[in-house]
């Protein structure tokens, strides 16, 4: 259910929350019913212009990937409205590291109960949450919403203007899903906007050169095999005097522990089922990472690590990571194919024993 408070979490109080700005699903501060107010119609870009204490709302559903690859949007409207309040529905769980890195400033439970009437026609809308949503100015909705019955009800209760973007890129397109994320924009004067996510958090304790490695994804077709995996990192640990963090999901189930299990004792450290923020802060940290097609990479490429990316059947023009310094390594007869001599000439080839001790990588390639 939705929760009303007198005051709304700021980012420093966000960053202090071990569990990313959200309980239990629930939203964080936001629909505060004293704050909620409706504003004059927007009927011109020299409203929003001119706006000193308004709001824009991005609607975003979607997996780890699909938020990130939504981070250019957050980060062109920041930069072309620097005056907004600018505010996420979504998953807490996910969004909270846009507030994190400063690309927003609240996020709320787009799973709220509360929102239910609004996925089906003339459904019922709760007072406080009708007066939240028309207390914007903008609305930008990348939300999965057949009939648009869900802009229906929102239109009315709301007058702003209503952008709807693709929930899920057109891959017969043959551009990227980052930029045509951001194609919606147009209607608001943005264009060019640069397509990179890109993420910032504070920064930990500096830590010893450390290699990230995710070694599994939400699809098992997406993943290079597990005994390929243990004998890659044996190559790794045995060459190089750097350490390894093993990141694991629901979906990796014990694969982490199985492979932390045949490395030397203190190689490996194990990051499972962390919230969002702490594990992006830990990666942050890294030096290097080596991933498949998954979320965690692509977040991986908005810190901007330099990575190699184990590719599978993915369309690589739409959904490969926005990053120069992430290379993709591919195999003609598939992923399962791949063999772990070319991962390690690949690994080799980069310099990696690790970036961090080889002045070959430039940490600049790719900018």
């Amino acid at each position: 259910m939705f929760r009303f408070r007198p005051k709304r979490l700021s980012i420093s109080q966000a960053q202090r929350k071990r569990t990313g700005l959200f309980d239990e699903g629930l939203p964080v501060g936001l629909l505060d019913v004293h704050l909620c107010r409706r504003h004059p119609p927007i009927n011109t870009m020299t409203s929003l212009d001119n706006a000193t204490d308004e709001r824009i709302l991005v609607i975003r559903g979607g997996a780890l990937g699909d938020f990130i690859l939504t981070l250019p949007v957050l980060a062109a409207l920041r930069l072309r409205f620097p005056r907004h309040r600018l505010e996420i529905l979504g998953y807490p769980s996910v969004a909270s590291l846009a507030v994190a890195g400063g690309l927003a400033d609240d996020v709320s439970a787009l799973e709220s109960p509360r929102l239910a009437g609004f996925f089906v026609p003339n459904g019922s809308r709760p007072a406080e949450v009708a007066a939240w949503f028309s207390g914007f100015d903008c609305i930008v909705s990348y939300l999965h919403d057949p009939g648009n019955i869900f802009r229906s009800n929102v239109a009315r209760c709301s007058s702003a203007p209503f952008i709807a973007g693709p929930h899920r890129p057109d891959e017969s397109l043959a551009v990227h899903a980052a930029e045509l994320l951001l194609r919606p924009l147009q209607a608001l004067g943005i264009r060019g906007a640069d397509p990179r996510p890109r993420l910032r958090l504070p920064a930990l304790p500096p830590v010893p050169p450390r290699l990230a490695v995710h070694p599994g994804s939400g699809s098992g077709r997406k993943n290079w095999p597990e005994t390929k995996w243990a004998e890659l990192l044996k190559l790794l640990a045995g060459q190089s005097a750097c350490d390894l963090l093993l990141v694991g999901g629901e979906a990796e189930g014990d694969r982490c522990a199985r492979l932390a299990a045949a490395l030397p004792a203190g190689c490996a450290h194990i990051a499972q089922n962390l919230p969002l923020i702490e594990l992006a802060r830990r990666m942050q940290a890294c030096s290097a990472f080596i991933g498949h097609d998954s979320g965690v990479t692509h977040l991986a490429a908005a810190l901007d690590l330099p990575g190699l990316v184990l590719w599978g059947e993915t369309d690589l023009t739409t959904w490969r990571p926005q990053s120069a310094r992430m290379k993709i390594l591919r195999d003609p007869a598939g992923l399962e194919a791949l063999p772990v001599a070319a991962v390690w000439d690949a690994v080799r080839s980069f310099g990696w024993r690790f970036p961090a001790l080889d002045p070959k990588l430039d940490p600049d390639e790719g900018d």
